[in-house]
């Protein structure tokens, strides 16, 4: 596991917008694996400013999401889906017919799971993966539980995981309480694993994860058994942490 220093949240997502150029960069037609929440926009911006700059094209690159809300519909701005075509997709050259977000519409779980999974594999698997660390050690909307769920699958999202959203929706509410997400296995079946970390907040969930025991009560730490995963966290985050 490589950990990178970031000085803060722009310095960390300049350094992990590096890491993903530089996989678009090797293999144009690469597969990227991409996650929604606040942490992951700078990076979005700055793959956007080198595509406009002329420094990158993702012409050939398709793209699998982490997860999506059950329910919401693709023009919902809570969606996953809203929310890439607006931190990315509308902004860049990529075929929107080759980027794949899990179908929240689709009220048939064991359907839209097994499709999504199905995309994956059809795409040759996942070169790069992003990911973003929940408060509770969640990557995807995989909670801490008894065991590392598998492949893509339904999960009944954590309270903790529904107060932190809240913050985007009018209430608590309307946060969705279901989501469809790739399993550990699926994640940890990417040849490259990126993890973005920003904040005082998550210096705790840091620690636990990345430098403490590998268990299902904390889902990122079986991160640590994975042969190319690099963590870009910023100076707050690693505060807790014995670097």
């Amino acid at each position: 596991m490589n950990i990178i220093r970031a000085k803060d949240y722009q310095d960390m997502s300049r350094k992990a917008a590096n890491i993903i150029s530089a996989q678009i960069i090797m293999k144009p037609d690469c597969v990227l694996g991409l996650a929604t929440g606040s942490t992951p926009v700078g990076t979005y911006r700055q793959l956007i400013e080198w595509y406009e700059k002329g420094d990158l094209d993702f012409s050939r690159v398709s793209t699998v999401n982490l997860d999506e809300y059950r329910g919401l519909a693709h023009t919902d701005p809570q969606s996953y889906y809203y929310f890439m075509q607006e931190n990315l997709f509308d902004h860049v050259n990529i075929d929107k017919t080759a980027t794949h977000v899990p179908d929240g519409t689709n009220p048939d779980a064991a359907d839209a799971c097994a499709k999504h999974e199905q995309i994956i594999k059809s795409l040759g698997g996942i070169d790069l993966q992003l990911l973003g660390l929940g408060n509770n050690g969640h990557i995807g909307f995989n909670e801490p539980g008894a065991a590392f769920e598998k492949e893509t699958h339904l999960v009944d999202l954590a309270e903790s995981t529904i107060r932190a959203n809240a913050r985007f929706f009018t209430s608590i509410d309307e946060v969705p309480k279901q989501a469809y997400t790739m399993g550990i296995r699926t994640i940890m079946q990417a040849k490259k694993i990126l993890v973005v970390v920003s904040g005082e907040s998550k210096a705790d969930i840091v620690s636990r994860a990345f430098f403490g025991p590998v268990t299902p009560e904390v889902p990122a730490s079986i991160l640590q058994m994975h042969p190319d995963v690099t963590v870009v966290c910023d100076e707050a985050a690693l505060s807790m942490s014995p670097l």
